[in-house]
């Protein structure tokens, strides 16, 4: 004579059961833990130092015609009538040849002999050097940097009478 019972594994069943059906507890967890993980891989990596992943490329057609950034200095750029403001001297620059010299005028205001004008490049950065020779030139140089972004030649020049190195800059002459 048994009795058949309908009670849980434990044997006892609860208050207030009969009737309703139950969400396993097991489930709830997993779910849980699952949500929790899927956080933590997303959200984890904006605050530690771990490289994210990149966003995906734009297939927008204006970024397709936007132009690429220079990958070398163009010293086309250089060419152009060049004011040092606090001498009123002018440096012409008239061409690059290919064997990067360039053809110079010097004028304080009166022309100035330039015995030599090269420039050079350095990835997207290029320099100019100038050496005149000329009476009370006795082999001054003018070593320059062009600023792209002020559109501006800066830099030392170097008065060999005096012996002595003056930090310039040459702007373009409009």
């Amino acid at each position: 004579m048994s009795k058949h019972r309908h009670d849980h594994a434990n044997g006892h069943a609860h208050p207030g059961a009969k009737g309703k059906r139950r969400f396993p507890m097991g489930l709830v967890g997993l779910l849980l833990g699952t949500v929790l993980a899927a956080a933590i891989f997303i959200v984890a990596p904006r605050f530690s130092g771990l490289p994210q992943s990149a966003p995906p490329r734009s297939t927008d057609a204006r970024a397709a015609t936007a132009p690429a950034p220079e990958a070398k200095a163009n010293p086309q750029r250089l060419i152009g009538r060049w004011l040092r403001p606090d001498g009123g001297y002018i440096l012409d620059i008239q061409s690059v040849k290919g064997d990067r010299s360039l053809d110079v005028a010097y004028l304080n205001p009166n022309p100035i002999h330039v015995s030599r004008a090269e420039t050079e490049e350095d990835g997207k950065t290029l320099r100019v050097f100038v050496e005149l020779r000329d009476v009370n030139y006795p082999g001054c140089t003018y070593k320059l940097t062009y600023d792209s972004d002020k559109d501006q030649l800066t830099g030392v020049y170097f008065q060999a009478a005096l012996n002595e190195t003056f930090d310039v800059a040459f702007t373009r002459m409009k």
